[in-house]
């Protein structure tokens, strides 16, 4: 039977094994249960291929904690610029896509995925 007390006391750290070189941006699944997902994400340089919108499900919560980024929106509003600490509730649907991040370093973001009619306001 395995020991869930060791996995109470491991540590992580999010800025740990960050390759170098990153081809394409790198999503590694941090947690999840039922129908929420946390997700570590690392762009540096990345964007949404040019024409191509995410269209989610479920709705996702992201903050920046290192690095710059630019969200745009499907629907024609304002660009969002963020940097670290700043987040963003993205509703299921909201089309969105990654229209820069900064290529001189990596760009660290937490994403938390969760089913729509559990939102909180």
């Amino acid at each position: 039977m395995p020991d869930n007390n060791s996995a109470c006391q491991r540590v992580e750290n999010l800025f740990r094994d960050i390759p170098e070189s990153l081809p394409e941006e790198l999503f590694t699944e941090l947690a999840s249960g039922g129908s929420t997902r946390i997700l570590r994400i690392v762009s540096t340089g990345h964007t949404t291929p040019d024409g191509e919108w995410y269209d989610q499900e479920d709705s996702e919560w992201v903050v920046v904690l290192k690095g710059r980024a630019r969200l745009s929106f499907a629907d024609g509003r304002d660009d969002l610029e963020m940097g670290p600490g700043d987040h963003v509730l993205l509703p299921a649907h909201c089309r969105h896509r990654v229209a820069w991040t900064s290529p001189e370093e990596p760009t660290v973001w937490l994403a938390v995925h969760f089913d729509a009619q559990t939102q909180a306001g």
